[in-house]
Protein backbone atom coordinates (compact mmCIF):
# COMPACT_ATOMS: atom_id res chain seq x y z
CA UNK A 1 0.00 0.00 0.00
CA UNK A 2 1.32 3.52 -0.91
CA UNK A 3 1.52 6.94 1.64
CA UNK A 4 -1.08 8.23 -0.99
CA UNK A 5 -3.46 5.29 -0.47
CA UNK A 6 -2.65 5.78 3.54
CA UNK A 7 -3.70 9.46 3.19
CA UNK A 8 -7.20 8.78 1.27
CA UNK A 9 -8.35 6.95 4.12
CA UNK A 10 -7.39 9.01 7.11
CA UNK A 11 -7.15 11.81 5.30
CA UNK A 12 -4.71 14.97 4.89
CA UNK A 13 -5.00 17.14 8.17
CA UNK A 14 -1.98 18.02 9.81
CA UNK A 15 -2.00 19.36 13.26
CA UNK A 16 0.92 22.11 13.27
CA UNK A 17 2.39 24.95 15.19
CA UNK A 18 5.08 27.29 14.78
CA UNK A 19 8.53 27.24 16.63
CA UNK A 20 7.88 30.51 18.84
CA UNK A 21 5.18 28.83 21.09
CA UNK A 22 6.22 27.48 23.84
CA UNK A 23 5.99 23.80 25.28
CA UNK A 24 3.42 24.34 27.15
CA UNK A 25 1.44 25.50 24.37
CA UNK A 26 2.33 22.88 22.31
CA UNK A 27 1.75 20.48 25.01
CA UNK A 28 -1.97 21.42 25.08
CA UNK A 29 -1.89 21.25 21.53
CA UNK A 30 -0.77 17.29 21.74
CA UNK A 31 -3.89 17.07 23.69
CA UNK A 32 -6.14 19.12 21.92
CA UNK A 33 -5.19 17.15 18.60
CA UNK A 34 -4.57 14.21 20.61
CA UNK A 35 -1.88 13.43 18.55
CA UNK A 36 1.47 11.93 19.66
CA UNK A 37 3.72 14.68 17.33
CA UNK A 38 3.40 18.21 15.24
CA UNK A 39 4.82 19.34 12.77
CA UNK A 40 6.55 22.87 13.20
CA UNK A 41 5.86 25.46 10.63
CA UNK A 42 6.02 28.75 10.55
CA UNK A 43 3.89 29.28 7.16
CA UNK A 44 1.37 26.12 7.26
CA UNK A 45 3.39 24.97 4.27
CA UNK A 46 6.83 24.30 4.75
CA UNK A 47 8.28 21.96 7.60
CA UNK A 48 10.42 23.74 10.09
CA UNK A 49 10.61 20.90 12.63
CA UNK A 50 8.71 18.32 14.73
CA UNK A 51 7.60 18.07 18.14
CA UNK A 52 6.70 14.62 19.80
CA UNK A 53 5.27 13.63 22.84
CA UNK A 54 8.48 12.00 23.33
CA UNK A 55 10.81 15.31 22.63
CA UNK A 56 9.03 16.64 25.16
CA UNK A 57 9.61 13.83 28.15
CA UNK A 58 13.00 13.09 27.36
CA UNK A 59 13.90 17.30 27.67
CA UNK A 60 11.66 17.72 30.75
CA UNK A 61 13.64 14.65 32.43
CA UNK A 62 16.69 16.85 32.22
CA UNK A 63 15.30 20.23 31.86
CA UNK A 64 13.02 19.94 34.47
CA UNK A 65 9.35 22.21 34.60
CA UNK A 66 11.55 25.44 33.28
CA UNK A 67 11.32 23.60 30.23
CA UNK A 68 7.54 24.79 29.63
CA UNK A 69 8.35 28.35 29.26
CA UNK A 70 11.21 28.02 26.41
CA UNK A 71 10.28 27.99 22.45
CA UNK A 72 9.35 24.76 20.81
CA UNK A 73 12.15 25.40 18.79
CA UNK A 74 14.52 24.91 21.30
CA UNK A 75 13.77 21.36 21.49
CA UNK A 76 12.48 20.49 18.38
CA UNK A 77 13.89 18.04 15.76
CA UNK A 78 14.99 20.01 12.85
CA UNK A 79 15.99 17.28 10.79
CA UNK A 80 13.11 15.76 9.88
CA UNK A 81 12.83 12.21 8.09
CA UNK A 82 9.98 12.96 5.34
CA UNK A 83 7.97 10.79 2.71
CA UNK A 84 5.86 11.08 -0.43
CA UNK A 85 2.52 9.62 -1.87
CA UNK A 86 4.52 7.42 -3.94
CA UNK A 87 6.14 5.37 -0.82
CA UNK A 88 5.07 2.29 0.04
CA UNK A 89 4.04 1.09 3.87
CA UNK A 90 6.74 -1.32 3.60
CA UNK A 91 9.21 1.68 2.72
CA UNK A 92 8.36 3.51 5.71
CA UNK A 93 8.52 0.57 8.13
CA UNK A 94 11.85 0.39 7.41
CA UNK A 95 12.63 3.94 7.62
CA UNK A 96 10.73 4.51 10.90
CA UNK A 97 12.31 0.80 12.58
CA UNK A 98 15.78 2.34 11.83
CA UNK A 99 15.58 6.06 12.46
CA UNK A 100 13.34 5.22 15.56
CA UNK A 101 10.74 7.54 15.02
CA UNK A 102 6.58 7.51 14.96
CA UNK A 103 5.85 10.26 12.58
CA UNK A 104 6.54 11.34 9.32
CA UNK A 105 5.37 14.15 7.54
CA UNK A 106 4.19 13.50 3.95
CA UNK A 107 5.72 16.31 1.27
CA UNK A 108 4.77 16.95 -2.18
CA UNK A 109 6.51 19.55 -3.93
CA UNK A 110 8.09 20.84 -0.69
CA UNK A 111 5.03 21.38 0.51
CA UNK A 112 3.04 19.68 3.72
CA UNK A 113 0.68 17.49 2.57
CA UNK A 114 -0.66 15.28 5.68
CA UNK A 115 1.37 13.49 8.16
CA UNK A 116 1.65 9.38 8.55
CA UNK A 117 2.21 7.58 12.24
CA UNK A 118 3.37 4.22 12.86
CA UNK A 119 -0.12 3.22 13.54
CA UNK A 120 -1.60 3.84 9.88
CA UNK A 121 1.09 2.03 8.69
CA UNK A 122 1.23 -1.02 10.65
CA UNK A 123 -2.74 -0.96 9.68
CA UNK A 124 -1.92 -0.66 6.05
CA UNK A 125 0.59 -3.40 6.30
CA UNK A 126 -2.16 -5.81 8.22
CA UNK A 127 -4.80 -4.70 5.12
CA UNK A 128 -1.92 -5.65 2.81
CA UNK A 129 -1.39 -8.77 4.38
CA UNK A 130 -4.98 -9.68 5.20
CA UNK A 131 -5.20 -9.30 1.10
CA UNK A 132 -2.80 -11.53 0.65
CA UNK A 133 -4.27 -14.00 2.66
CA UNK A 134 -7.76 -13.84 1.21
CA UNK A 135 -6.08 -14.14 -2.77
CA UNK A 136 -4.10 -16.92 -1.57
CA UNK A 137 -6.85 -18.90 -0.11
CA UNK A 138 -9.03 -18.27 -3.22
CA UNK A 139 -5.84 -19.39 -5.25
CA UNK A 140 -5.97 -22.60 -3.18
CA UNK A 141 -9.27 -23.01 -3.53
CA UNK A 142 -9.65 -23.02 -7.54
CA UNK A 143 -6.81 -25.20 -7.29
CA UNK A 144 -8.32 -27.90 -5.42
Amino acid sequence: MHVSEILGGKGNAVATITGAINVAEAVAELKGHGVGALVVSNDGAGVNGILSERDVVRELASQGAGLLDQPVSSIMTADVLTCTPENTAEELMALMTSHRIRHLPVLVDEKLAGIVSIGDVVKARLTDLEEESRHLQGYIQQSW
